[in-house]
């Protein structure tokens, strides 16, 4: 005689057992969808700085202390006086998304990037105003030197006057506040006494490097 009881009892099991396996296949196909919706979002909020082109047009930038550099397409500035060092670098957003710059780190020194890792956040100095450089579109960097006993001032100052390369490197992100990158950019100075700007490295803060 059939025990329908166990037979209940091993029926409900097992439902039991489908519902939770569906149940969890359902959750992680949800977590899944989701990972690719929020990495799709983020990925068209992703700024990316470069240098830019030659043909845009010049910029001129004002600094707080009422100096004005002109900065051409594709290039930078750089002007060295007693009381200050200014900089400027002439951007191009070739990301998804608003490039919010936060701060900037000078080398006085030609750095070739080669393998080496970001420099640490907390050494960065960050910037007395906020820089936008919109989607597809030029914006900028500036910079300055504003205290003559600073180690830097001299070495910027130094660098500018034998017009010899220094690198910068630019901290941005997102509208939102994340998606943190540095940039390095390199200033040269050509022959006829231009600066030109080139960007030979990309670290990413929040998130993995691609490489």
């Amino acid at each position: 005689m059939a025990d329908w009881v166990a037979i209940s009892s091993l029926a409900t099991a097992g439902g039991t057992l489908a519902l939770a396996g569906a149940t969890f296949a359902a959750v992680r196909s949800a977590n899944r969808s989701s990972r690719v919706a929020e990495r799709t979002l983020l990925a068209e909020l992703r700024p990316v700085l470069m240098p830019s082109r030659l043909q845009d047009p010049v910029q001129k930038i004002h600094f707080a202390d009422g100096k004005w550099l002109a900065t051409p397409g594709g290039g930078a500035a750089a002007e060295a006086g007693d009381e200050a060092v200014w900089l400027t670098i002439s951007l191009r957003n070739v990301g998804t998304g608003i490039a919010v710059l936060h701060g900037w780190l000078f080398h006085p020194e030609r750095i070739l990037s080669g393998t080496s890792a970001a420099p640490p956040l907390e050494d960065f100095r960050r910037l007395s105003r906020d820089l936008y450089v919109p989607v597809s579109d030029i914006g900028f960097w500036q910079g300055a030197f504003r205290d003559p006993s600073e180690p830097q001032f001299a070495q910027a100052r130094e660098r500018i006057e034998a017009g010899e390369p220094m690198t910068v490197d630019v901290l941005y992100g997102d509208h939102e506040g994340g998606q943190r990158v540095v940039t390095r950019f390199l200033l040269s100075r050509r022959e006829d006494g231009l600066w030109m700007a080139s960007a030979g490295r990309h670290w990413n803060i929040d998130r993995d490097d691609p490489r």
